[in-house]
């Protein structure tokens, strides 16, 4: 729990980001009952609002709770997000500025869009939309969870009913993101998105240079999280070394390490909320440069995830995660430090950034699929619909999406919760070759593509049940030929080798 100072900073922050969401109507003016006004801010975002925002797609719930809570419980295995993020913006500088071009010039605002026209298909459009869609709500979902473990932390001691205040606090909280989002669409994500990263930044950096000088370095820190961790005899950990071997994954776990790089890497700009951000831009050059900087933002995900190991360090950091229970301990990690190691005023500023890192991709996230759904799944349906239609569909589909996204919460246990962002990237991995592919060429017969990504995607759905023994979310590998392999990587080699191979006629014929 944190103290009245502590309160009062993170209303007030609270409140002033309120206010930008809601402002950004009146940001940038824009007639915004077009759609590509509001869902796109109008394509007028410069490469340092383009960057901020996409970071914002980037730098979510994922990073500094779900990376951390991964890392709490099974060590070195979750340290495959710090390369990933690294690797991602190189796939994001070939294909954004091109689906960025073909977008400006003929108008699309999805890459469902894009897959309409190239592939000459309806049908498989709508499939990469319905596709898109499902796959953000697993990830909406996880917003929700690390906006819950700030609002758990805030309450321990308060109340003893901490579960029903949390969940009141948090569909208050929704409630106002859905209203700004409605009111100002894109424009009022971006201002939040501002606020939400410099905050972070101010975080991740004090966390990072005031945890580890609590014990004079980082060598001595692990130390001590080792101690820690032995003392508690805590089974679930896979991981019991000291210094950087922490970041090494055990030999069995290191194909699933690598598999999770890869297939993770190719995943993130498949996102519906990624290229949403990314066709904002003002300008190609501009896109490319905000790309270009974007790694910076993996530095700030590295220290987090070292976070979640030092939580061990911290006795008074591990006193409040004791009073939750072991299945969810990993995800409170980093706010009970942020709480045990900052003044109470600071630690305020701290919590409302991880906070509001959950709102705000949570709105582009919903805006993405709300753009989906209208262009892509209701407008071939009726061609006639108008535009203002259109736009008013997308915005009440946009509330719609965040709250069915609640649900999800209930499938994994919290400190797996990374399982959420890993699921939702079995099934959008599976929209690469209609997507990626289809900015290469369009010599794939569009038949092929739909088998491919439904087998794809139902081989994934399948395996992701058999690992877990049709039982609550714990894991995403899946052995094969003595191997752990993410089910991502499976099921897209499955859809790969339908499309190609129903596919060979038309790429042979001349």
């Amino acid at each position: 729990m944190i103290g009245i100072l502590g309160w009062i900073s993170f209303i007030i922050f609270f409140l002033l980001f309120t206010f930008l969401g809601f402002y950004g109507a009146r940001w940038r003016r824009g007639d915004l009952s077009k759609l590509h006004e509001w869902a796109l801010a109008g394509r007028r975002l410069g490469a340092f609002l383009a960057w901020f925002l996409i970071g914002a797609d980037v730098y979510t719930a994922y990073t500094f709770v779900a990376v951390p809570s991964g890392m709490f419980a099974s060590g070195a295995l979750y340290f495959y997000a710090v390369p990933y993020v690294a690797t991602t913006f190189m796939v994001a500088m070939i294909t954004m500025p091109r689906l960025w071009q073909w977008s400006r010039e003929k108008g699309y605002v999805t890459a469902a869009d894009m897959v309409e026209d190239r592939f000459k298909s309806k049908l498989l459009a709508g499939l990469v939309a319905v596709t898109g869609i499902v796959a953000e709500l697993p990830y909406i979902a996880l917003q929700i969870v690390g906006m819950q473990a700030v609002l758990g932390v805030m309450l321990l001691g308060i109340t003893s009913n901490v579960k029903l205040v949390s969940d009141v606090a948090l569909t208050v909280s929704f409630i106002i993101l859905a209203a700004f989002t409605f009111t100002s669409g894109l424009r009022g994500a971006t201002l939040g998105a501002v606020l939400k990263d410099i905050l972070i930044f101010i975080s991740v950096i004090s966390l990072i240079i005031i945890i580890p000088l609590k014990f004079g370095g980082f060598s001595s820190a692990f130390n001590e999280a080792q101690s820690f961790a032995s003392a508690l005899s805590a089974k679930h950990i896979t991981w019991l070394s000291t210094g950087i071997t922490y970041l090494k994954p055990l030999p069995a776990l290191e194909a699933g390490y690598t598999t999770l790089w890869i297939g993770s890497t190719f995943a993130l700009f498949l996102y519906p909320h990624s290229i949403n951000g990314s066709l904002s831009a003002s300008g190609k050059k501009q896109l490319a440069l905000s790309d270009a900087f974007l790694p910076i933002y993996g530095i700030g995900l590295a220290l987090l995830a070292l976070l979640g190991l030092l939580a061990y360090s911290d006795k008074a950091a591990m006193s409040l995660l004791s009073k939750f229970p072991l299945s969810s301990m990993g995800i409170y990690s980093i706010p009970a430090l942020a709480v045990s190691s900052l003044p109470d005023w600071f630690a305020g500023v701290v919590l409302l950034g991880i906070f509001v890192g959950g709102l705000v991709p949570a709105a582009i996230m919903a805006i993405a699929q709300a753009n989906l759904l209208t262009r892509n799944i209701i407008k071939p349906i009726k061609p006639e619909i108008k535009p203002e239609t259109e736009t008013k569909i997308s915005k009440w589909a946009s509330v719609i999406f965040k709250f069915i996204a609640l649900g999800f919460v209930f499938v994994v246990p919290a400190t797996y919760a990374i399982q959420l962002q890993l699921l939702g990237g079995i099934i959008i991995l599976q929209t690469l070759p209609p997507v990626f592919l289809g900015l290469v060429t369009n010599k794939f017969n569009k038949y092929a593509l739909m088998a491919g990504l439904i087998s794809g995607t139902a081989s994934g759905i399948y395996l992701i049940e058999v690992a877990n023994k049709f039982g609550p979310l714990s894991t995403s590998l899946y052995r094969l030929g003595g191997y752990l392999i993410w089910i991502g990587i499976i099921a897209l080699a499955i859809n790969l080798a339908v499309a190609v191979i129903f596919s060979l006629p038309k790429m042979l014929k001349k």
